[in-house]
């Protein structure tokens, strides 16, 4: 192979751009090497570029010699019209080939065997295609998926231009935050024993660019989070669409959220999208309906409050618990064993210790209805009623019980809410259902120690001001926080921030934490609040959610070129790995030995 080309060696044609027109014409093209066919003296290559693919016909057998499944070659020869009984209408380029001529391999393909065929690499552990991530994304999915990614990113950043905001830039070499997730640490070298942070979010700083005078900021940011892996969240690193605004109510994020999501799914899906204004769910809500505060509307299924039903009832496992009813339409033909396998889900993967449930069937002795299941022994006729109408029962439909303590109760009905609806094909594949979920709990009691502590976002305006944190009780204090959720997958958090000093130290103090303590732990934005800041507000929604969501993928890794495996591990390029004595020495730091 010669190591010098000439100009316009390598390809002049894009694999998908041969057509009829090319007919009879010489060209050249590049690509790699998907499949090798012997028919039967007639080799056929199909070369793969990044854009498309074209098949090749070999009549000497020479000139493959050498040629290797997933080799870079260039081909030059002579375009053909294909038999009509061989076209290929899978690919762009399927009523025409080229007759090779000449062949010149740019890059080699060393090893006797690949560590999986790259058309079925999606069907390989994971592990092992992240340890081969160049060879994973030649597969024509995961290639259009990190195209698609691009398209979207791009989308989404000319939108934001478009409606007046600016693409400005926040640090990576930051502090470490005392809220929030675990950070990522990077020792100083110049400053002994002290540490950067990689930013969990540039949550501080675009509250800074805010009080700096800028009007409306956004960015395509990283954010670095020490998390386990889920099949929504991918360890270490992930992007949001993070946008802030001053002078800004939270309508006025809504407005712009509303208006970028449902185009940015619109343009990218041929789902139907929920229209804005999309539906505001009060946090308590969202917990009581649907037993999460990240519903996914596509699912039918409600769940009623029946606990003032069971006050001091005979029933000693409802009696005095929180108690909640799901109604499932047309749910009482379903077999025994579909019945046994929901048992089953509830104690063994949720950890709940029974699920109730009666079938409703028609009536007897002038009742409009009968329930056939155990706890029907245990209701009387008012109980039978009022469960009738509350929950709008209808012959043919089941009614699971779900009791337990205030805490556990909502969240098993929910687990349980989804589960019943995946089982029964109930959810709504078609479309995109985007929600706002509002006015979350400023405050919460901590588990272990009792006292009062922050829900969620600290930097959160409370609704009501200091009047609110003065006269009311702290746990019943709502927040301007808001999330966005779609299909039961959270896009997005945002809030209101707490602008104002007296307010921030009160809701601070409220928490256990004293001015000092503000002023220590968050003095920058404790020393730019000093000076004249204005109100602000905005959210992140997260652009790996979002394509994830767009793509139909499972896991979020499928959408992200080089991810770490769910073991937090770069199986590429071996992080993380150790480092030498020196490397140790230059930042202060001595590895301890496990014990």
């Amino acid at each position: 192979m010669n190591v010098l080309f000439r100009e316009n060696e390598y390809r002049t044609q894009y694999c998908n751009a041969v057509s009829e027109k090319d007919i009879g014409k010489k060209v050249r093209a590049a690509g790699w090497v998907e499949n090798i066919r012997d028919h039967g003296g007639i080799m056929f290559v199909d070369l793969r570029d990044h854009y498309g693919q074209v098949q090749i016909v070999f009549h000497n057998e020479s000139l493959l010699e050498g040629i290797r499944k997933e080799c870079a070659v260039s081909i030059a020869g002579t375009v053909l019209k294909r038999d009509e009984s061989t076209y290929n209408d899978k690919i762009e380029t399927g009523t025409v080939e080229i007759e090779a001529e000449e062949v010149r391999i740019l890059g080699k393909v060393i090893p006797e065997q690949l560590p999986f065929d790259v058309d079925e690499s999606r069907k390989t552990k994971e592990d092992l295609r992240l340890k081969y991530r160049y060879l994973d994304l030649r597969n024509r999915k995961m290639h259009d998926n990190i195209i698609f990614r691009s398209q979207v990113i791009s989308f989404l950043r000319n939108k934001m231009t478009e409606m007046g905001f600016l693409e400005l830039q926040t640090p990576i070499l930051s502090t470490s935050s005392p809220e929030g997730a675990r950070d990522y640490l990077i020792p100083s070298r110049k400053h002994h024993g002290k540490f950067y942070a990689l930013p969990q979010a540039p949550q501080i700083f675009k509250q800074i660019y805010m009080v700096s005078g800028f009007d409306k900021y956004f960015q395509i940011a990283p954010c670095f989070r020490d998390e386990d892996a889920r099949a929504d969240r991918s360890p270490g690193e992930f992007y949001q669409l993070d946008f802030e605004m001053s002078f800004a109510t939270q309508e006025d994020v809504f407005a712009v959220a509303e208006e970028v999501l449902s185009e940015t799914f619109a343009k990218f899906s041929d789902k139907q999208v929920s229209a804005a204004p999309f539906r505001r769910i009060p946090f308590e809500e969202a917990m009581l309906t649907y037993g999460s505060d990240k519903p996914d509307l596509r699912n039918p299924l409600v769940i009623k409050e029946l606990s003032d039903l069971f006050v001091d009832s005979d029933f000693k496992p409802f009696c005095n618990k929180t108690v909640r009813g799901i109604r499932v339409p047309k749910m009482a033909s379903q077999s025994k064993s579909f019945f046994k396998n929901m048992e089953d889900f509830a104690t063994n993967e949720v950890g709940m210790k029974g699920l109730g449930y009666f079938k409703v069937e028609e009536g007897e002795d002038g009742r409009k209805f009968k329930y056939n299941g155990p706890i029907d022994k245990f209701l009387n006729d008012g109980q039978r009623d009022e469960l009738a109408k509350r929950c709008e029962l209808e012959i043919g439909d089941v009614l699971y019980f779900i009791a337990d303590t205030a805490k556990n109760a909502p969240k098993f009905a929910g687990q349980i809410r989804t589960e019943v609806a995946k089982r029964m094909n109930l959810i709504d594949e078609s479309r995109f259902e985007l929600c706002f979920i509002v006015d979350f709990p400023m405050y919460e009691l901590d588990e272990e120690t009792g006292k009062i502590i922050f829900t969620h976002n600290p930097f959160s305006m409370p609704q009501g001001g200091l009047d609110a944190l003065l006269n009311k009780n702290p746990l019943d204090i709502l927040a301007y926080q808001y999330d966005i959720v779609c299909n039961g997958v959270e896009l997005s958090s945002g809030a209101v921030r707490n602008h104002d000093l007296d307010i921030m130290i009160k809701a601070f103090e409220i928490a256990g934490y004293t001015e000092e303590d503000v002023a220590s732990k968050f003095g920058a934005l404790y020393n730019a609040f000093k000076y004249g800041a204005p109100p602000h507000a905005g959210m992140a929604p997260g652009v790996d959610r979002m394509i994830m969501l767009l793509t139909g993928e499972e896991s979020i890794r499928e959408i992200i070129a080089f991810p770490l495996n769910s073991n937090a591990q770069d199986l590429l390029l071996g992080a993380p790995t150790e480092v030498t004595e020196q490397q140790l020495r230059e930042v202060h730091i001595k590895v301890r030995k496990q014990m």
